[in-house]
């Protein structure tokens, strides 16, 4: 297992570099794609100029990513379960570092496309595509079932939010200029387009570059964390025993994990407890003797030279959570850094977190209605502070998707914004549609941020101001709408087939060898690397939902 970089071939490091490099190539033209949306109205109003706008939004980019870092990385690391990690290992290294190429190239061929047609889409379609589709190009790749590759309990919640937050964004918007006009109905010159080159008044000017530093900041909050989950993906798949686990964890750290556990097993210890005695005093009025509970079965399979693994699931009862719980509490205990792990038992550790995490969580949702919700609460705290095992980013990767997003901002806004302020509406865009809109984008990416969801800038700025001419009784322009939602409709079937079709053919051409996974490796084995027998080296289904 590939822990330094020592451990890769010369055409796997290779890859690798050109991997890092387009990754953050994505971000830089995320930069001049998403937040020329984010500058659209104070440029176009004259309230800063181009100049000053694109530096101030590319400064508000930065300290976003960089904020993100400070308040978890929920964003992130839903866009590293949409294409399960353990996916990029089984293949192989070679294999694994050609999907992961051929989804960054193809999201970068569709942005620039779009960009150049100067069509606000959705940088985060595009992304999510693109994963989409080198994950259903690996089920053809490995031989399992169609579909195996994606995770499609996270798919299903990303892009329910990704068409969601443009309908609200369109209706918020035009609610809020509504209210506006109503509230204000003596400020007219609000309500028109700008006059020639001339600037606002001095407080609409200070109102708009408001608006355009939330939406930069909360715009380097959400997108920044995607390109972060964008290169974890990189980096866990090819370098696994290097960046599994948080190897920057040292014994307070590993302290406080062992003491989560150890609330964890004390709830579900007393569970188990209170199961038996009412199974023995059952048996006992049966006449049968109680019986002992085993190791959760399981197992892996290999077919025709491919291999499919069995998706490694933990019982989300508490007899099997808790011997899963034992079993990581031991791989941990007395460990004075994880670094101190071999390669091979960072790996497992991340497989037993992931799965501990999944099986407590199926328990909680399943059990709602009879925990406490003061215990419920206390539970789910205990599960988080697991997750930072394995959710982390090391400092590089934020500090350089910042730079690259920041640097991207200055670059290349101009055909967005002319789109944005011109093309959408039959009228011009005017200073309480640019703020409504605007007002709308933020509150709506900053939510999304709580929750943990990515969600497009692009779409929810555009269709917020389309609300707002709506509202606005202006009209909108049905040629450029029709465009904006071909885009929109059009983003995702294509990136897939783009990025899939890429990886099919690179792999091909390559002929990368796929190492089979070893199913002669027996149970008693596998007891033999993992506490209790319960952690396995398996593909793991981390659908994990924050319960924040």
């Amino acid at each position: 297992m590939a822990s330094t970089l020592s451990d890769l071939s010369t055409a796997g490091l290779l890859i690798l570099i050109v991997s890092l490099v387009v990754a953050f190539g994505f971000e830089f033209v995320n930069g001049f794609h998403d937040t020329s949306n984010a500058v659209a109205t104070v440029i176009y109003t004259h309230s800063l100029k181009p100049v000053q706008a694109v530096v101030w939004s590319g400064l508000w980019n930065f300290l976003g990513v960089m904020y993100a870092t400070t308040t978890g990385l929920a964003v992130a690391f839903s866009i590293v379960h949409l294409l399960p990690v353990e996916l990029l290992v089984d293949l192989g290294q070679r294999a694994g570092l050609l999907m992961v190429a051929s989804l960054l190239v193809a999201a970068v061929i569709w942005n620039l496309g779009t960009w150049y047609l100067g069509l606000p889409a959705s940088s985060s379609h595009t992304l999510i595509g693109a994963v989409l589709g080198v994950g259903l190009a690996g089920s053809f790749v490995t031989g399992t079932p169609l579909g195996g590759g994606v995770n499609w309990g996270k798919a299903e919640e990303v892009m329910l939010s990704l068409l969601v937050s443009p309908l609200i964004g369109f209706a918020c918007a035009g609610l809020l200029l509504a209210l506006t006009k109503h509230l204000l109905s003596r400020r007219p010159e609000l309500f028109e387009p700008p006059d020639g080159e001339k600037p606002p008044p001095w407080w609409i000017r200070c109102l708009l570059a408001f608006t355009c530093t939330g939406v930069s900041f909360a715009h380097g909050s959400n997108d920044g964390q995607k390109g972060i989950g964008l290169i974890m993906l990189v980096l866990i798949g090819v370098l696994p025993g290097a960046y599994a686990v948080n190897l920057r964890y040292r014994e307070p750290e590993i302290t406080a994990t062992v003491s989560s556990l150890d609330d964890l097993r004390g709830y579900f210890g007393k569970e188990v407890g209170q199961a038996a005695a009412s199974r023995s005093d059952r048996d006992a009025a049966k006449g049968t003797p109680s019986d002992a509970i085993g190791p959760t079965a399981l197992g892996l399979t290999a077919e025709l030279g491919g291999v499919s693994l069995t998706t490694a699931h933990v019982e989300p009862t508490p007899s099997a959570i808790l011997r899963q719980l034992e079993g990581v509490r031991a791989d941990l205990e007395g460990k004075r850094s994880l670094a101190d792990l071999p390669a091979g038992e960072r790996w497992k550790l991340r497989l037993g977190l992931l799965q501990l995490r999944q099986a407590v969580l199926d328990y909680l949702k399943a059990h709602a209605p009879i925990i406490p919700a003061s215990r419920r609460l206390a539970l789910g705290q205990s599960e988080e502070r697991l997750m930072q095992v394995t959710e982390y980013a090391p400092n590089w990767v934020p500090l350089g998707v910042a730079l690259a997003l920041g640097l991207g901002t200055m670059i290349g806004w101009k055909r967005i914004v002319v789109t944005v302020g011109e093309k959408i509406g039959k009228a011009h865009l005017s200073y309480a549609q640019g703020a409504c809109a605007e007002l709308t984008a933020m509150a709506t990416i900053m939510s999304a941020d709580v929750l943990g969801l990515p969600v497009s800038t692009t779409h929810v700025l555009s269709s917020g101001i389309a609300g707002t001419m709506v509202a606005n009784q202006s009209g909108i322009q049905a040629r450029t709408v029709r465009n904006i939602a071909a885009a929109w409709v059009l983003t995702l079937p294509v990136s897939m087939m783009l990025a899939g079709g890429l990886f099919l053919a690179t792999e091909a051409l390559a002929g990368s060898p796929h190492p089979p996974v070893h199913a002669a490796r027996s149970l008693e084995s596998q007891r033999d690397a993992a506490p209790l027998g319960n952690i396995v080296v398996a593909r793991v289904d981390p659908d994990l939902l924050s319960l924040r």
